[in-house]
């Protein structure tokens, strides 16, 4: 009684079976998904055609599904098909057989080369997959999972889309799974063993398998249907030439392979980029009985195989030189050492401080040269300067030997090797590169370096990137790099200095749409050009303003200056020295016209025009050039432009500041037309604001009055306070608008600041310039589309990159990558040509046939070989794996032969191989699991390797009355 009054005998346990458990939780949102995905009713699609398993897309749809904490990834695959929109419906669900119960059976994909592996060893169209996430064990209750998507399917209708499970380790492909129709059932097992049993190793053995699993009730068998393919590997390639040239040893890059000579770029690969050729030979739709291969006895020569096809295996990143020289360029952008750090002090600072005796100076200065100025050539001026500079530097320290430095020196400056040619006659022959034809001007290579921002390939820019490249890969790294930079610089001191124009650039201004460092080599140029015009006693800077035209600038459009009386960048005025000859004729000149108006620095009448004041005739004067810029130095004056602000003060500053080159041209023609107006220089300058009209006169005739435009009569008017400022100075009197001797200092201290990194990067856009044009020439001989369509895409690439002045390394590296693609994609092409006997002159009628062949072989996945044994490709690939075999078996056939008397070695080598592996697909229809049951699709794939056993079957039953 105590026990039944006890409280805690009154609770008890309640079960609440409405909870959901874990496996109904998984098959509800499977549910889902096959709902989701539409995976429900019949499925009605066309047969499929021949290859549209390879050459059709497929989609893939992927989910993940939680089992309690295990995670599964279901993906649905489905084979894009236009839609049956012609199939008859009218035939009852039930009595519809799922569409992979007829994938099974079909024959038009067998073998496909590019598919996963359930469609090919199944040949399915459309599959559900569940495999275990990522970081989750195999699937061992796989009979529990199974069953849990059989209530799925049927749920939800008829599980007409196959369902696998993956099993065991994921590198093993294993794979579970069942599709479910109106009265039919499929299963799909699976069978993977390291080797094959030895009764299993032939076709007889796979068919004693396949009988007993069907577990027919029929006696005799329907007939079974079979497809064999056997593939060979070829490795060994025989009688092939070596993708480079061997080195030459008596060259300049001794012992290299792939050496070229400076200004070229090396090409191709080092290694075969064709690894191996894998030749598969079908035997396809044979019937039991016509063809007999067992462990005594084989019918299946592969010469008589009625289908080949042949893939090609690529060497994985083979060695490529254009892409090594690119790569091993672009890794100098990421040193960070100066110069000076990486060669020790600069020889020109040694020789000052040896030479920094400043009692010494105006001995040196004054000192009489051996051989006056005009006398000297060219090549004793390079030499000299050489000989100088290395005098301070042992040779054991100079990571570039003479002989090489010499070679790229003449190189960039084969005027040094003129000799007997006057400075004059150099000018003329800087623009065509010594010992080469003149490029194309007109063509689209030439002009790519505007899409680039490079240089021109005819420019010393280009080859000096050309010959860094070639220095930094092969001749010593960053060290010769510097070592040559430093003697580049030296180089254009001395021309500075002695003015001596620079090869291979081109005369005027600096092009800005080529990259930095050329255009301050082309303004170190012209600043050459403009000393050497003083030292000639020529005008400097004599220009013809009118070539403007109309078109010429108005007030709002004038050069940079700084004020009205002082815009030269210059702290000092420079006056052109006359001598004293021409004093005394200017003395004498100056007397005779003493009652006349004197004029100066006239070039020429300009047309029929007179003065508005006077009938003298308008001249047009000599001016000043306006000063050349770079673009950082534009880049620089706009900020300083920029900072003045919007203010009235400050746009009144920044138009003086602009008005430099206006105010000389103005003092220009007031000296060239004494007693001219304001009216003049405009109808000359910019004769759009000088408007003129008709109009009648006191005696009524018609005359033709001129006057400025509006926008010269605003107040305010910078041309009308530059024309009361200017004041009547000829241009050769005038301060210099460009100061010739402070910017080249300026552009010579820019020079020798640069670092390895910042040269490397100077001239990446020369080197991508030269690469694609190399490309653009190797392809050409090839002809294939794809690379064509490659170097569009790498150029505009390209094109966007290198305008930005710091780019991006990491896309910098992408762009590298690509091009070595595209290069290695060239090799391949040359590989299977030479392989082919394409380039070694095969027989005319079948030249067309091969090439296509090797085209096909480099875009497709797989080819078929016309003809198959027979055929032209087919003849060749015979060939080569008799000489392969021959040469793999040359030591025993030569033992053999000397002890049967000298017998043909053709009898005793077989022309090919064993098989590298063999697959077998074996297809009938019997009904199962009764003799009345309705006759199913079943299907075997065996695949027999030399380390694997695959048996993966489909197994159909008739479930109507199971």
């Amino acid at each position: 009684m105590a026990a039944d009054s006890d409280p805690e005998s009154e609770v008890f346990e309640i079960t609440d079976f409405t909870t959901a458990s874990e496996w109904e939780r998984f098959i509800s949102r499977l549910e889902e998904l096959l709902n989701d995905w539409k995976l429900i009713g019949s499925r009605v699609g066309k047969p499929l055609e021949k290859g549209e398993i390879t050459s059709s897309s497929w989609e893939e749809n992927t989910q993940e599904i939680n089992f309690a904490d295990f995670k599964f990834s279901i993906t649905h695959h489905c084979l894009k098909q236009e839609s049956a929109e012609n199939e008859s419906r009218e035939e009852a669900e039930e009595d519809v057989c799922p569409l992979a119960l007829q994938d099974l059976l079909c024959m038009n994909n067998d073998f496909p080369p590019r598919a996963h592996c359930l469609v090919r060893w199944f040949g399915v169209r459309e599959f559900v997959v569940i495999s275990p996430g990522a970081n989750c064990e195999a699937v061992r209750r796989v009979k529990c999972l199974l069953l849990c998507c059989s209530y799925s399917y049927s749920d939800v209708n008829y599980g007409l889309v196959p369902l696998f499970v993956q099993i065991q380790q994921k590198w093993r492909k294993m794979y579970a799974g069942e599709c479910q129709g109106p009265g039919v059932q499929t299963d799909f097992e699976m069978v993977h063993l390291r080797k094959a049993p030895g009764q299993y190793t032939h076709l007889s053995g796979l068919l004693d398998i396949f009988k007993n699993k069907m577990s027919c009730p029929l006696t005799p068998l329907p007939p079974i249907s079979i497809s064999i393919r056997f593939t060979f590997v070829l490795q060994d390639w025989q009688q092939c030439s070596w993708p480079q040239q061997p080195p030459d040893f008596d060259a300049l890059l001794a012992g290299e392979v792939g050496g070229v000579e400076f200004g070229k770029l090396p090409f191709g690969a080092c290694e075969d980029p064709i690894s191996e050729l894998h030749l598969a030979t079908t035997w396809p739709n044979l019937t039991e009985g016509i063809v007999v291969d067992n462990d005594v006895y084989s019918d299946l020569d592969p010469l008589q195989a009625p289908h080949w096809s042949v893939r090609v295996r690529k060497a994985d990143n083979p060695q490529c030189l254009l892409g090594e020289f690119l790569m091993e360029f672009f890794k100098l952008c990421c040193r960070k050492e100066s110069t000076e750090e990486i060669l020790g002090r600069n020889p020109v600072e040694e020789e000052g401080k040896e030479n920094s005796d400043i009692t010494q100076a105006l001995s040196k200065l004054t000192e009489p040269a051996a051989v006056p100025i005009h006398k000297l050539s060219v090549s004793s001026m390079v030499h000299s300067a050489r000989k100088r500079m290395r005098r301070h530097r042992r040779t054991e320290e100079s990571p570039l030997n003479n002989h090489v430095l010499n070679s790229i020196l003449l190189y960039l400056f084969p005027d040094a090797a003129l000799d007997k040619t006057d400075l004059s006659d150099v000018k003329s022959t800087q623009h065509s590169p010594g010992g080469k034809t003149e490029p194309d001007r007109e063509s689209e290579d030439y002009h790519l370096y505007n899409q680039l921002k490079s240089a021109p390939s005819d420019s010393l820019t280009y080859r000096l990137a050309l010959c860094v490249c070639m220095v930094n890969f092969h001749h010593g790294g960053v060290r010769a790099v510097a070592h040559l930079w430093q003697e580049f610089v030296l180089e254009m001191r001395y021309r500075w200095e002695n003015n001596c124009l620079i090869y291979g650039l081109a005369c005027g201004a600096p092009d800005l749409r080529c990259c930095l460092l050329h255009q301050k080599l082309q303004m170190l140029n012209c600043c050459i050009e403009r000393k050497r015009a003083r030292d000639d006693g020529g005008k400097s800077g004599a220009s013809d303003r009118s070539r403007l035209g109309p078109e010429s600038a108005g007030p709002a459009e004038v050069s940079p200056g700084k004020s009205w009386d002082s815009w030269s960048d210059s702290e000092e005025e420079f006056f052109e020295c006359l001598s004293d000859t021409e004093e005394m004729k200017e003395t004498e000149s100056e007397k005779k016209t003493a009652n006349k108006s004197k004029a100066e620095g006239r070039l020429q009448p300009h047309g029929k025009l007179t003065l508005l004041n006077s009938p003298e005739p308008l001249f047009i004067p000599v001016t000043q050039e306006p000063a050349p810029m770079t673009e950082d130095l534009l880049e620089e004056q706009s900020e300083v432009l920029a900072k003045l602000g919007t203010s009235a003060e400050g746009a009144h500053l920044r138009a003086r500041m602009q008005s430099a080159c206006l105010l000389s041209d103005m003092e220009s023609f007031k000296a060239a037309n004494p007693g001219c107006c304001l009216e003049d220089f405009v109808r000359w300058y910019s004769p759009r604001d000088y408007v003129e009209e008709e109009g009648a006169d006191e005696a009524g005739q018609t005359v033709i009055r001129g006057d400025l435009s509006t926008r010269m009569k605003i107040p305010g008017n910078m041309w009308v306070e530059a024309w009361e400022t200017a004041k009547a100075t000829p241009a050769r009197r005038q301060k210099r608008l460009f100061d010739d001797t402070k910017e080249a200092e300026k552009v010579l201290h820019y020079l020798a600041l640069q670092k390895p990194s910042d040269l490397t990067l100077h001239l990446m856009p020369c080197v991508l310039h030269a690469a694609l044009l190399k490309i653009k020439e190797e392809e050409a001989s090839e002809d294939i589309a794809s690379v064509r369509k490659a170097l569009q895409q790498v150029t505009a690439h390209a094109s966007k990159l290198l305008r930005h002045p710091n780019p991006d390394f990491k896309k910098l590296e992408d762009l590298i990558l690509q091009m070595s693609a595209v290069e290695a994609v060239i090799a391949r092409a040359r590989s299977l040509k030479a392989k082919f006997g394409i380039a070694g002159g095969e027989r005319e009628e079948d030249a067309d046939e091969l090439e296509r062949f090797v085209s096909c072989l480099l875009e497709e996945p797989e080819v078929s070989v016309v003809g198959a044994g027979r055929g032209p490709a087919g003849n060749i690939i015979h060939k080569l794996f008799v000489s392969s075999q021959r040469a793999a078996l040359l030591a025993p056939l030569e033992d053999e032969a000397g002890r049967s008397g000298g017998t043909d070695d053709r009898k005793t080598v077989p022309d090919f191989p064993p098989p590298a592996g063999r697959e077998v697909l074996l297809r009938t229809c019997v009904p199962r699991p009764a003799p009345y049951s309705k006759a199913l699709p079943q299907r075997l794939f065996c695949v027999l390797l030399r380390d694997e056993f695959r048996l993966a079957g489909a197994f159909s039953s008739d479930t109507s009355f199971f």
